[in-house]
């Protein structure tokens, strides 16, 4: 996964848990950057009658390093608080929704946004107490939820757009069969433990939601002095973007007022998130939350994570015969300085012609934006900069950057001939994929929810009514499901909630003998590397008001 449920402590706190951070250029709109970080993971549609919603008790901030020390000289703080309008039900609401003022809602959130100039200390209140969309219930409480997702899009001062609401999740991954001992589907008759064929994907989140805050900004509110960047080649045009959430360092349950707690102290860093799987798969578990409560500027302390990651040990033991030259190379002890540069630095001019998105040599967990590169509208690629696409990941990220199959290819050592031309990567490396796209240039892919290429970019919410689509029950142990096609019936408002998925053959559970206790070692490593898959629209299914 990116980072959902990444950490031991944050995976017990979900409102606070940061499954995921995008910041691009907007391609709709090329002289701001979105920046979208999402919360709440695993979020099911259906989870009434206390639907998920935004922390009231957390402090979610985005931040922007512009000079490349590895500190926030930006800062964009949101909160939010609820009411409740009919406090003697049980219901979230009483009748159907139909507007954000509707007397038939009972439990509202409103979200208020500073931001801090850190460097002149400054602070302004761009927004104060401006409405959430309530969660897409079904057709009979949320008949329109278009419609009320749209009116809490809001347009600030200064040329600013946010939303705070409920999306669906924008990434796909397929869960069940990474965390079976690290298995890809369309390589698993390659797998040690395996005698199955190789198969598609199969989307573990489908029909899942998230809580997304989407703040669109000039470029000009995260420069340093306002400059315009327009030079790619310029360091100024980088900045690095992460997200976090923090509690107060107190909580208290009141005696005297039974049901209530107090928050009380000064405010603790709890979640972060900068690049995709990077607590997720290179942070051992024990240093994990550890992790979350730690600054960029900081991360030095990680980097033996990065320029020598356990996944590129496991991916030789899990493939057997199919990563000689990347054993070779971890056996050498060579540092993974590619590796290094795409995740910590940014990548600096003079590696890749014509690009760099590196602000300095400081190494710091963020993703590196370069703001001058424009906008990739003709055939983009999910596949980012090893797909030739310049303005996708790890430049920055968009919602639809197959950022795991980025990241698993470049752990296994298709990078690494970027700072040693004399090293070949193994055949496998260019073939590892979860197999839930059909190309690189396939930005829509399979069993989600579809992206919107205008504001706020991830799909209408799953609505609970509808998801899940299916109530089959589960095969019995030890079989295999094969295909499974959704129940018919009404779809959720905003487009398709399901898919199809299919898994082709049975286990042989004696060959799960084989690998025994590295394979063990190997679930949360080589598990966790590979789940980060985005998703985006297509073109039949968008909200009123955005950009085809």
């Amino acid at each position: 996964m990116s980072s959902h449920k990444e950490a031991p402590a944050i995976s017990e706190d979900p409102v606070a848990d940061n499954t995921d951070v995008y910041a691009f250029v907007s391609p709709d709109n090329p002289d701001t950057v979105t920046m979208i970080a999402n919360f709440v993971p695993f979020e099911d549609p259906a989870g009434g009658p206390n639907f998920e919603q935004f922390g009231d008790d957390v402090a979610y901030d985005i931040k922007i390093d512009n000079n490349g020390d590895g500190l926030p000289e930006v800062v964009y703080r949101f909160t939010f608080n609820t009411e409740y309008t009919i406090p003697d039900t049980f219901l979230y609401n009483v009748g159907p929704i139909e507007s954000l003022t509707s007397k038939n809602w009972n439990r509202r959130q409103f979200v208020s946004l500073t931001r801090l100039d850190v460097t002149s200390g400054r602070t302004q209140q761009l927004a104060d107490k401006l409405p959430s969309p309530p969660c897409n219930i079904g057709p009979f409480s949320t008949p329109d939820y278009v419609k009320l997702a749209n009116a809490a899009i809001h347009h600030l001062k200064g040329g600013r757009t946010l939303f705070a609401g409920q999306r669906a999740e924008g990434f796909y991954v397929d869960l069940g069969a990474i965390f079976d001992l690290g298995t890809l589907r369309p390589l698993q008759n390659l797998h040690v433990a395996s005698k199955m064929p190789a198969a598609p994907g199969i989307n573990g989140t489908k029909a899942k939601n998230v809580h997304s805050i989407t703040l669109q900004v000039p470029k000009t509110d995260l420069t340093s002095g306002g400059r315009k960047p327009t030079d790619p080649t310029d360091p100024r045009s980088t900045i690095g973007v992460w997200a976090t959430a923090s509690r107060q360092r107190v909580r208290m349950y009141d005696p005297k007022n039974p049901g209530k707690t107090i928050n009380t102290g000064p405010w603790v860093q709890v979640s972060r998130q900068g690049n995709p799987l990077f607590n997720e798969v290179l942070i051992p578990i024990t240093r994990k939350d550890f992790f979350n409560s730690q600054q960029p500027v900081d991360d030095k302390q990680f980097a033996r994570y990065v320029t020598h990651p356990e996944l590129a040990r496991l991916l030789p033991v899990l493939y057997p015969g199919q990563f000689p030259r990347l054993a070779a190379l971890t056996a050498s002890g060579k540092p993974r300085a590619d590796l290094s540069a795409i995740l910590l630095t940014g990548i600096p001019a003079g590696i890749i012609p014509h690009f760099q998105n590196s602000g300095g040599t400081v190494m710091a967990d963020h993703l590196h934006l370069n703001m001058a590169i424009p906008p990739t509208t003709d055939s983009p690629s999910n596949l980012g900069l090893i797909g030739m696409d310049p303005a996708g990941f790890p430049n920055g990220r968009r919602v639809f950057d197959d950022v795991t199959t980025i990241e698993l290819r470049a752990i296994a050592g298709a990078t690494y001939p970027l700072i040693d031309k004399a090293y070949t990567p193994d055949a496998a490396a260019g073939l590892i994929t979860q197999g839930l796209t059909s190309s690189n240039t396939d930005v829509t892919a399979k069993n989600t929810q579809h992206y919107l290429l205008g504001f706020p970019y991830l799909g209408t919410p799953h609505n609970g009514y509808d998801n899940p689509s299916s109530n089959k029950p589960a095969p019995f142990p030890g079989t295999s499901a094969g295909m499974t096609a959704p129940v018919g019936g009404m779809a959720p408002v905003g487009g398709v909630a399901t898919g199809l998925g299919s898994v082709d053959g049975g286990p042989d559970t004696s060959a799960l003998v084989a690998g025994g206790a590295v394979l063990a070692g190997a679930a949360i490593a080589a598990g966790a590397a590979a789940v980060a898959h985005q998703r985006r629209p297509s073109a039949d299914q968008a909200e009123p008001g955005t950009t085809r």
